[in-house]
């Protein structure tokens, strides 16, 4: 991989196994959109991005400095791993050859930790464009205002932020029942009841037992706080249809550490293989 700054601009050159749209599309972050272009902007940690992929050279170029590539894309898009050796790896049988070379180009994204967790006890039972949608609007409401290119956008508020509110003031939100899960979570985060920076240092089966402290937090909330967020790459969140998918392909008692040290990372591609070819087109992204 070689990174090249140009003008405010950041090329980066021989990054195997990054597709923009499926990293993005695949369900696991809600605030990356493209235009008719391809061209995706989002906001991660404060800071707004463009990334697009130049079809002739397979560069992809990211907005911004050499030094925001360093302190926060690289790490973002966890560019220093090699998917495409995991891949190689994950392939234990026909179903999985399938599965990887599908999704080829997923890269699991290394997100804010307090946004991860909101943004999937915010995903409980909710369509993909409605969860977008209460985000949005939670970022509006009570995120700082960021300028790009003459557009507003917003960063994600923090936990202390929504700890100064309560559940009438998230209305204009339409999260529903949700909202008092975000409060109830800002206010143990914000208190150090939780204390996300911790968990992700300590062992899985320990974090997840915290996750579910909070209120409102199952396993697969947990298990996508711990893969998303807190970079655990052996969580493996499981819906309801992940759990058909298993079963159908390797049984009701499949242990998926099988796909260890990369479990969560061969959920991905089951998932966004399954819910491409599967019968039900998978409109939730999380059914407890």
């Amino acid at each position: 991989m070689t990174i090249i700054e140009h003008n405010n601009e950041i090329e980066i050159i021989g990054v195997r196994d990054f597709d923009l749209e499926k990293t993005f599309e695949c369900g696991q972050c809600f605030r990356w959109s493209a235009n008719q272009n391809g061209v995706y902007t989002g906001v991660a940690f404060s800071q707004v991005a463009e990334l697009c992929t130049d079809i002739q050279t397979g560069s992809i170029f990211i907005s911004g400095t050499i030094e925001d590539f360093k302190n926060i894309w690289c790490d973002y898009f966890d560019l220093n791993r090699d998917y495409l050796q995991i891949r190689q790896d994950l392939c234990i049988d026909d179903f999985m050859i399938k599965a990887t070379e599908f999704g080829a180009g997923i890269r699991i994204l290394r997100q804010d930790k307090w946004e991860a967790l909101c943004s999937f006890i915010i995903s409980q039972n909710n369509h993909i464009p409605r969860i977008r949608s209460i985000i949005d609007n939670l970022c509006k409401q009570f995120g700082d205002k960021i300028k790009f290119k003459d557009r507003d956008y917003y960063t994600f508020p923090s936990a202390e932020k929504i700890n100064t509110l309560h559940v009438k003031d998230l209305a204009n939100i339409r999260s529903g029942y949700r909202a008092d899960y975000i409060i109830r979570a800002a206010r143990d985060i914000a208190d150090g009841k939780i204390n996300l920076e911790e968990l992700a240092n300590r062992p899985s089966d320990e974090a997840r037992k915290e996750l579910k402290k909070l209120h409102g937090v199952g396993d697969k909330v947990a298990d996508c706080v711990m893969l998303f967020g807190l970079n655990k790459l052996d969580a493996f969140p499981l819906d309801v249809w992940m759990k058909r998918a298993v079963t159908q392909h390797y049984g009701s008692g499949f242990d998926p550490q099988t796909f260890s040290p990369f479990a969560g990372i061969a959920q991905q591609y089951i998932f966004y293989y399954m819910r491409e070819h599967g019968s039900n087109r998978w409109g939730k992204i999380n059914n407890e």
